[in-house]
Parts: structure tokens; sequence; C-alpha cells
């Protein structure tokens, strides 16, 4: 249902090296880039992200209550998810664990402060 997300951003090097490490991770290469938005993923696979300056030219700023999943393959990919958005910048939002019965999930924040979440559901939960 969803084809992409973006996320706002005041410093697109800073963020970019974020997300080439998330996204590298995620085997998602860049797809699209331009001189103040970068994209993320693969023409007909899952929804992709993409990280931009403001259009129009404000600061870009954190959404209250807006949090970006990534769907990972099992409970270790969560792990280096996490473990990659921590090395590259982020913050701990909540380390990997048990998140009620059938959902693995870690939380972080990117450099400009948008949430994030790796997880997985189901058996690769357990």
């Amino acid at each position: 249902m969803i084809g992409y997300v973006t996320v706002g951003t005041n410093d697109l090097p800073r963020a970019a090296k974020f997300y080439d490490a998330i996204a590298a991770e995620m085997d998602a290469p860049r797809m699209m880039e331009f001189e103040t938005f970068i994209a993320w993923g693969k023409i007909g696979g899952p929804a992709g992200i993409a990280i931009t300056k403001p259009f129009d030219g404000n600061v870009a700023s954190v959404g209250n209550g807006v949090m970006v999943a990534f769907e990972a393959k099992d409970k270790d990919q969560v792990q280096r998810l996490y473990d990659i958005a921590l090395a590259n910048g982020g913050v701990c939002e909540g380390p990997p664990g048990p998140r009620g019965e059938g959902f693995y999930a870690s939380y972080f924040r990117d450099p400009d402060g948008n949430k994030l979440n790796a997880f997985v559901m189901g058996p690769a939960a357990a």
C-alpha cells in the first residue's frame, strides 16, 4: 500500500551517510538523487525511504507521533540495523527486544531526530 516514505533533513550529507548505511543492510540502493533529495529502494520492490530538504525552505522538523518502521528479515537483522543506526549518528529510543507476543523490535532516531524502528513479526520474532 505505501510506495515510499520521506523524512525531512537539515543536513543532506549527514542524513545520506546514515541512510546509506541502513539501506545497504536492507539491500536497497540509491534509486534517485537530486541536489536536495535522495531516495533508496528498488523499482517494483517493497516501499522505499527518501530524505529531503523541505520544499518551502523552512527548517525540517520531526513529526510528533510519526515513526517509520523497517521490516527486517529476522531478529539478527533488527540488531544489525539498530547497531548501524547508532554507529552512524542515530540515538537509541529502545534497544532490540520483544515487544509483546510475536513482535521483536528496536527503536532509534536518525541524526535529524526522525523516529525509526526495525522489527520482525510472527515466527521470526520468537
